[in-house]
């Protein structure tokens, strides 16, 4: 592995090729389901906006009560709309995860989310001010009337309170507080929520009844988000596992604090992960198995068995060093667009940090390139992982090493202090002149990515063909 201190003499460019048509082809299809999703997204959202005005709503706004509760109307019915994609962004919708990726995912994500909870929160308010005819001292006990004496109305407040929880601890400043496992955990009582807040929109929501078009809109939106939740977080997973009966097969030590999982199981050439995804382990090893860790392959799948590396930190990492062959293991997955799926060049540059290269390692070797096609940039403070494994692909396939030593040399700075004399654009671009052409991976610390992230666009790379994963959440 070529260990770099300053920029070096570029290395010659790899020879023209046409893009693999695979990836080409996968590629436009994701891109066609990511436009198909947000268009369904504004024209459900344009759809319940004109039922709202030709019901009466943009009339109603001509009077102070009647255009509070019409606005409260309008809000709940959009939030109502977002609330349900909310369930199916988070219900790992296989069509969804791969066209989009889990990190635009988690994006949209979290925009749709707080969008859908301020439209809640305006909903409850502007419809509880409109009927204590405006007169905001009044408002409370209003609010304490319609809860207690309308159909549905304790359910909704019930699931008002899950749905505040779930926003509260997803707001940054809570979620740094929190450890991964009781964040998942308590995310989960977002379907709660939401399912808590049907009763209520039958009973009481006129516009989910004033006719059969509404009917069948809303019933089919609703039976969707279910749907997806049932198939793709229960029963996809379930049947999974009941095929594959994972098990620990060996745990190999990599590198102080650092540990590979080796599990085998059955028909895993039936597995449909591919090289660089990540699953969510479960490891039956004894108390604290509920907990899901996402942890991503380190090696290409070879339908025999599958490796993941991590680093022994926290009380997930910390178990997988004492686990003891045979230990049974469930997944959830695979999830993620770091992988071939999101290919469109041939030439390839991956980039990663510490124990972040192990997806990394998993497309040098899982990725079809000829030799100079596929560069790796790997930055680590101590001998980097995997060197004679990719000290082979370097000599059999080709694979490009370059070796970034040390810590982080300065904050805004990606490189590590063994690399001194560029700035972070100017090394890049030394080291990988075509840069712009390429496919560029990126796995790492969330801080550390978001500055690879700034330099990669600065060279010229297309934001599509930055394919990025953190260790955030």
């Amino acid at each position: 592995m070529t260990v770099l201190t300053a920029p070096a003499a570029p290395a010659a460019p790899p020879s023209p090729a046409a893009a693999p048509r695979g990836p080409r082809s996968r590629a436009r299809r994701d891109a066609a389901v990511r436009l198909g999703a947000l268009a369904a997204l504004w024209l459900a959202l344009l759809l319940v906006t004109y039922w709202w005005a030709t019901g009466g709503g943009v009339q109603d706004l001509a009077g102070w009560e009647s255009g509070l509760t019409s606005l409260g109307r309008l809000t709940g019915l959009l939030a109502s709309v977002l609330l349900l994609v909310q369930v199916l962004l988070m219900a790992r919708v296989p069509v969804l995860e791969g066209a989009f990726g889990q990190d635009r995912l988690a994006r949209l994500h979290r925009l749709v989310g707080f969008t859908s909870f301020t439209g809640m929160v305006a909903h409850i308010g502007l419809i509880t001010w409109g009927y204590a005819a405006g007169r905001l001292l009044a408002t409370p006990g209003e609010l304490w009337d319609l809860t207690v004496d309308y159909p549905g109305m304790l359910l909704a407040a019930a699931g008002t309170a899950c749905l505040v929880m779930v926003v509260a601890t997803s707001i940054k400043a809570a979620r740094r507080r929190l450890r991964y496992e009781s964040w998942h955990l308590l995310h989960l009582y977002a379907y709660l929520g939401v399912g808590l807040a049907l009763p209520h929109q039958l009973w009481t929501g006129q516009e989910f009844l004033a006719s059969t078009g509404r009917t069948v809109f809303w019933w089919a939106l609703w039976a969707a988000a279910a749907g997806a939740v049932l198939v793709f977080r229960l029963g996809v997973p379930v049947l999974r596992n009941g095929r594959h009966r994972l098990r620990v097969a060996t745990v190999v030590p990599e590198a102080p604090g650092v540990v590979s999982v080796h599990v085998t199981g059955r028909a895993l050439d039936r597995f449909p992960a591919e090289p660089g995804q990540f699953l969510l382990w479960r490891f039956l090893d004894g108390p604290g198995w509920t907990r899901a860790h996402p942890w991503s392959l380190s090696a290409a799948p070879d339908g025999r068995s599958l490796r993941i590396t991590v680093q022994v930190a926290g009380d997930g990492g910390a178990r997988l060093a004492h686990l003891r062959p045979g230990t049974r293991v469930l997944v959830e997955g695979p999830f993620g667009r770091l992988s071939p799926r999101s290919r469109t060049r041939p030439g390839v540059a991956l980039i990663g940090a510490g124990v972040g290269v192990a997806p990394l390692r998993a497309l040098a070797e899982g990725l079809a390139y000829a030799p100079g096609e596929a560069v790796l940039l790997y930055r680590s403070a101590r001998p980097p992982l995997f060197a004679a494994e990719f000290d082979g692909l370097a000599r059999h396939r080709g694979l490009r090493l370059l070796w970034l030593p040390g810590h982080r040399r300065a904050e805004g700075s990606w490189l590590g202090d063994g690399v001194r004399a560029a700035d972070d654009l100017t090394a890049l671009t030394w080291w990988v002149p075509d840069i712009a052409e390429r496919d560029v991976y990126v796995c790492g610390p969330q801080a550390w990515a978001d500055d690879v992230r700034r330099t990669v666009l600065a060279a010229g790379v297309p934001a599509d063909r930055l394919h990025l994963e953190s260790f955030g959440w």
